[in-house]
């Protein structure tokens, strides 16, 4: 009984060692991010299979950048006040010095220098000048006043920055007033950031073809892991009926009846962990959407609609000349051979 209790009892300090997790009562535990859901709209990534962490990231960075030259470039054309052309610094010469600038000197300062009373005289004009001062001291004492006022105020604008410091950092731990936020898109090489647009600012569909157009222009490597980056104004369950209301405010707002001579479109599908759906009746559905005066090129198409769906979401976006631009292929646009 003795070896039999003492190795139980062996074996129970050895597995006391580990510490034990319990989940909090009553309360659910998230594993991992926020999935993907209906109702969002950001931008669908892709990268390389295992490398979702980094590029999410860089997703993140670039985005930022992309989005404050977005903002910016509104008034970066004024130019600021108060500011001279020329600048104001003057070279100064001291009359005591031996320097072999002065042969470069203007003969106008050199006249001058020379016209100046000597140093003697100078001083008894100080002494003169300085003798009307003693009656001006008193007053003195009531501009003392004033000063307690400016450090007050001082004290007061401090405290107001420190409270929008608080308030800045407040938005950055809430993940609903961040401008942009991962969200897990369940399937292997693919992200998606959700951007909570403000009223006024640049949309998903701005920032990819500002991103895409300096990608051609400067032909830089932006990230490491970023294929490409598409649009997602609206995202949905993938279902046809779903699709086709989801899809009515971006016809309206790009394909509108009043065109007279209409839009040429094409309709981009993929479909990722999802084969539950017909292909073909998706693209009929969103091409059915669209009015009579726009017509379908396949070859030639002025706005493309891109359809993703990732497992049971739907991702849509509509853009401009994704052929021209490497189907938005990052890597491809900032390559060498793209260059050739």
């Amino acid at each position: 009984m003795a070896p039999g209790g003492g190795g139980g009892g062996a074996g129970a300090k050895g597995g006391g060692g580990r510490k034990r997790k319990f989940l909090p009562h009553g309360k659910p535990v998230r594993k991992g991010a926020y999935p993907l859901r209906p109702g969002v709209q950001g931008f669908f990534i892709t990268c390389d299979g295992g490398r979702e962490r980094q590029a999410t990231r860089e997703a993140l960075s670039l985005l930022d950048s992309f989005y404050e030259d977005l903002v910016d470039g509104k008034g970066s054309d004024e130019k600021p006040k108060g500011i001279p052309d020329k600048p104001l610094n003057k070279k100064i010469k001291f009359e005591d010095s031996d320097s072999s600038d002065d042969e470069d000197e203007d003969p106008k300062e050199k006249k001058q220098r020379v016209e100046d009373p000597p140093v003697s005289e100078q001083i008894e004009h100080k002494e003169t000048a300085d003798e009307p001062k003693e009656s001006t001291d008193k007053p003195k004492e009531s501009t003392d006043k004033p000063k307690e006022s400016t450090t007050k105020q001082k004290e007061s604008t401090e405290r107001n920055i420190d409270d929008l410091i608080d308030e800045d950092l407040k938005e950055l731990g809430d993940r609903k007033k961040r401008l942009f936020a991962s969200l897990d898109s369940g399937c292997n090489g693919c992200i998606f950031i959700q951007m909570h647009k403000r009223a006024g600012d640049p949309g998903p569909v701005e920032i990819v073809q500002n991103m895409m157009s300096s990608a051609v222009s400067t032909r830089k490597h932006m990230s490491r892991f970023i294929l490409r980056v598409l649009p997602a104004e609206v995202a949905c369950y993938a279902s046809e009926e779903e699709i086709s209301k989801a899809i009515s405010p971006l016809v309206e707002k790009y394909f509108p009846t009043e065109c007279p001579s209409g839009h040429k479109f094409a309709v981009l599908y993929e479909a990722r962990s999802n084969t539950g759906i017909d292909r073909m009746k998706i693209i009929n559905a969103v091409a059915k959407s669209v009015p009579q005066p726009h017509k379908v090129d396949l070859k030639n198409p002025d706005k493309t609609i891109i359809v993703q769906i990732a497992k049971t979401i739907c991702m849509i976006g509509v853009v401009e000349r994704y052929k021209e631009l490497a189907k938005f292929n990052l890597r491809q646009l900032t390559s060498s051979e793209s260059e050739k």
